[in-house]
């Protein structure tokens, strides 16, 4: 499936979301309510096992949105029984618009019973487990690095499913939240770093894990606590719940974009509201880069809460000078290249009567090419703006992730090859400031900033340092940053 438009292909791409229920009826049901909540982490394609104790595991596997494919009712009739997980996906590794075989959840059929897994995040010595797992005789079905994990379970010789998963796990190196089930347990795991979020919930008698707390909301359910770094919880359909540490303890390293983009303004992260994070986020980058305005923008609507808190603390009215045309689907066919280059107007739209001879400041969460920027900056002019001012929402984004983002190469990235005032130049704008790192950590609750010694963070596309050597792509060239 090709990008959503040009306006979404500028931004970096979080690529899945899990969800998982245990002990209600029908939960194939709740999980696909739980995975609609989440398709703003993944909207290629989704995908949802389910156990009945007599019809066994069923499942299910589709491209597009969750709302057109597990809202039939005879769809979601095939999908009976007390527990299942789904997975929401946007590739990053394996291959761009994916074959249906790469869609998660991943089911494998053991000695002791089958077992289906969903994974978040990038396992960074994937090629190397591959080939190491096909030269044993492994077949792999899939191109994602996911299906490692089901592998290397299966030539585990540990007497249970949870253990198998942990002695797979314990092979494993990179960023995974996974949901997981066998026939009658439901299973949550965080790496050791803890770089993707897993939250647990209670939902009457019985027990869900979500990548974020909103999807909790959708269901009813209560949130409970966050999955710790380097946890496994096993959860049994009577509703017990056991924790074990199956990993050597490490300094977390939450991923920091979470914050700044990735997770939902209405979740709840650390036990901080997204929303006001970035908010927080809008009060640091006007107290760092104040400028003279007339009028504070966000640019829908990731920029929306950062705006906000950039003209609370800078005195400068907000308004909405942009519009975001909430019907523009990922269906809209575009038949010729004049259609094609109205690109971000088909999505955005500029309020001429508020822009129209003003000071305007843009608030976005990051520029990763620049190429939208440079178009809604063009739109803010032809609507008569005297002058544009950017202020980003977070720092230079000069680095790939390979936890489980889709990250252009290093050289596509604008910060990357360019210093700010370059970006300005490039933009063509009257200026351009980002936070600093310290600003963003501040605004993330650290008050005193960014530890430059053990950061508490994962802040690596900004910083360039990765708690996680990316084994596999330095085997292919990457040249991490020289240590300073």
């Amino acid at each position: 499936m090709p990008p959503a438009h040009p306006f979404d292909d500028d931004k970096l791409k979080e690529e899945c979301g899990v969800f998982g229920v245990v002990g209600v009826a029908d939960a194939a049901n709740f999980v696909a309510l739980g995975l609609h909540a989440l398709q703003h982490r993944g909207q290629e394609a989704g995908g949802i096992v389910s156990h009945h104790p007599l019809e066994g595991f069923n499942s299910a596997r589709r491209f597009g949105y969750v709302r057109d494919n597990f809202t039939s009712q005879s769809l979601m009739e095939t999908l009976p029984g007390p527990l299942a997980i789904g997975h929401v996906r946007y590739s990053t590794a394996g291959s761009k618009g994916a074959a249906i075989r790469d869609v998660q959840p991943f089911f494998g059929e053991f000695a002791m019973g089958g077992a289906a897994i969903a994974h978040n995040g990038n396992i960074t010595n994937a090629i190397a487990l591959r080939r190491e797992l096909i030269e044993r005789g492994s077949i792999f079905q899939s191109s994602s690095d996911s299906e490692c994990i089901i592998h290397l379970m299966a030539r585990s010789l540990q007497r249970n499913i949870p253990e198998r998963m942990e002695d797979a796990l314990r092979r494993v190196e990179g960023a995974f939240s996974i949901v997981a089930m066998t026939r009658t347990k439901l299973i949550g795991v965080r790496d050791p770093l803890g770089v993707r979020p897993l939250v647990l919930g209670k939902i009457g008698d019985g027990w869900a894990l979500s990548s974020e707390t909103c999807a909790l909301d959708i269901i009813g359910a209560e949130l409970v606590r966050e999955i710790e770094p380097g946890e496994m919880v096993v959860i049994t359909a009577d509703g017990g719940v056991d924790s074990v540490f199956p990993f050597r303890r490490q300094s977390p390293k939450f991923c920091i974009f979470e914050h700044v983009y990735f997770s939902r303004p209405d979740s709840i992260i650390g036990g901080r509201s997204v929303y006001e994070t970035r908010r927080q986020i809008g009060v640091e980058l006007a107290r760092e880069t104040p400028v003279e305005a007339d009028l504070v923008c966000p640019v829908p609507d990731s920029g929306t809460p950062a705006a906000i808190g950039f003209a609370h603390e800078s005195g400068i009215p907000y308004g909405m000078g942009i519009i975001r045309n909430q019907y523009m689907g990922r269906t809209f066919i575009e038949p010729t290249e004049q259609i094609r280059n109205m690109g971000v107007r088909l999505k955005l739209n500029v309020n001429r009567a508020l822009i129209r001879g003003k000071r305007v400041v843009l608030v976005d969460d990051s520029v990763v090419r620049g190429t939208t920027s440079r178009k809604i900056k063009q739109m803010i002019i032809d609507a008569g703006a005297a002058e544009v001012h950017f202020r980003i929402a977070s720092p230079p984004t000069a680095w790939p992730c390979f936890y489980g983002v889709d990250t252009p190469q290093r050289e596509k990235l604008l910060a990357a090859t360019m210093s700010e005032e370059e970006m300005r130049e490039h933009l063509a704008v009257d200026s351009l400031k980002f936070i600093s790192l310290d600003g963003l950590y501040r605004a993330a609750g650290e008050a005193s900033g960014r530890n430059k010694s053990c950061p508490q963070y994962c802040d690596a596309c900004f910083s360039g340092e990765y708690p996680v050597a990316p084994s596999d792509m330095i085997e292919k060239g990457f040249q991490l940053k020289a240590a300073e």
